[in-house]
């Protein structure tokens, strides 16, 4: 039915509330159709960018676990309730019906005066971490080499095989880690808790800016930088990122907290970049970290419509940053089968990148880890313009 009231007076009865709500929506509208365009729709003033939601370590898993002959690591838990007599057992476990995380805190301090040996690994003579023993692993060849030798930046190691029979891959975090029980994919939570941690706090957010693009598909030449964001997720009505929303960038005295940059190419929609020594943000298990990752490459495949993109992210890890990540596990560390003076041990056994000049030893490990990244436009600062005087 149409309504018998004059046009001109039904559009006088519309208040200024409406006619602005009408306004915005129609905006949101354009705006939305804008920012989804294929192939252009993530590109403005020459950039693109994207948050990073999650981060796995790059673990490759064969379905009987065959890369791990010896089975998984020896828990810290295990070893706590191995090392009592026989006879104390069943009080101090319940029976074993008390859960590992409810009798982690006794676990951890098996030190011999007491210490938390997450804190203090040294005061402990563990048995030996389960390394992968596998051929194969996922990762890149970072130091260019495809035999292992020693280098003026590295030490010697056992390199991998990509499942594709790329030779020369470098992977020493897989190899120290993938014999965990909480950094198995199908398993473990270290990972999955860590970026759950992240998206529902807004702490430690990785921002990475693509800028200098002349084609978002097909660019020889642009600069890629990694911010860390101050903002939540934006999520719609069922939890899941939505695209293409504004993020701000950690600012100390006027300017970017983080801000390394690396070059790179995009090709049929493939970001490559070169390497470089990058410092990001992370936050995970109720640790802050900030490590310098050398050499660090990425790759990120970015969707036709430009909305998400999965990659890798390969260098060498700071080895006392993942030392203390390790110590800092607290909760995570007995659910997920970590035993932190086998793992501090091992780390600082299978180093291989950039020896110190005083002992010799490496510094850092050789990592791979998988992202997926949602399409995000960059607050970045306005630049300072010089004042003029005024006569």
């Amino acid at each position: 039915m149409y309504s018998s009231v004059a046009p001109n007076l039904l559009i006088k009865r519309l208040n200024k509330r409406t006619w602005a709500a009408i306004a915005a929506t129609a905006a949101m509208q354009l705006w939305s159709t804008t920012a989804i365009t294929a192939d252009t729709g993530a590109v403005h003033d020459r950039r693109m960018a994207f948050v990073v939601k999650d981060w796995y370590n790059a673990i490759y898993e064969t379905k009987f676990i065959d890369e791990c002959p010896e089975g998984m690591t020896i828990a810290n838990d295990e070893i706590w309730w191995r090392g009592l007599p026989v006879k104390d057992r069943p009080a101090a476990t319940g029976e074993g019906m008390i859960q590992a995380l409810n009798r982690a805190g006794q676990a951890m301090a098996r030190g011999p005066k007491g210490e938390n040996v997450c804190l203090e690994p040294w005061v402990v003579q563990d048995p030996p971490n389960h390394n992968v023993e596998g051929k194969y692993s996922f990762g890149v060849n970072i130091d260019g080499t495809t035999d292992g030798k020693a280098t003026a930046k590295t030490c010697a190691h056992e390199n991998f095989t990509h499942p594709d029979g790329t030779s020369g891959i470098d992977n020493q975090m897989y190899r120290l880690v993938g014999c965990t029980f909480g950094w198995r994919k199908n398993f473990g939570t270290i990972d999955m808790n860590a970026n759950e941690m992240r998206n529902t706090s807004g702490l430690g957010m990785i921002l990475i800016d693509v800028s200098e693009i002349d084609d978002p598909r097909n660019d020889d030449d642009v600069t890629v930088t990694f911010y860390r964001g101050v903002d939540q997720w934006v999520q719609d009505s069922g939890g899941a990122p939505l695209p293409f929303q504004t993020y701000n960038i950690d600012m100390v005295d006027g300017k970017p907290r983080y801000g390394d940059s690396v070059k790179g190419k995009i090709k049929d929609g493939v970001l490559q970049t070169g390497t470089g020594d990058v410092r990001v943000p992370f936050y995970g298990n109720y640790n802050f970290l900030h490590p310098l990752i050398k050499d660090l490459s990425l790759r990120l495949e970015i969707s036709e419509n430009g909305e998400k993109a999965t990659g890798l992210v390969a260098g060498y890890y700071d080895l006392e940053e993942f030392t203390y990540y390790v110590g800092g596990l607290g909760a995570a560390a007995p659910v997920n089968g970590v035993n932190c003076p086998t793992l501090v041990k091992a780390a600082h056994e299978l180093a291989d990148g950039y020896p110190d000049p005083k002992t010799g030893k490496c510094t850092a490990l050789s990592s791979a880890f998988e992202i997926l990244a949602y399409a995000a436009y960059v607050r970045l600062p306005e630049p300072k313009t010089q004042k003029t005087a005024q006569n």
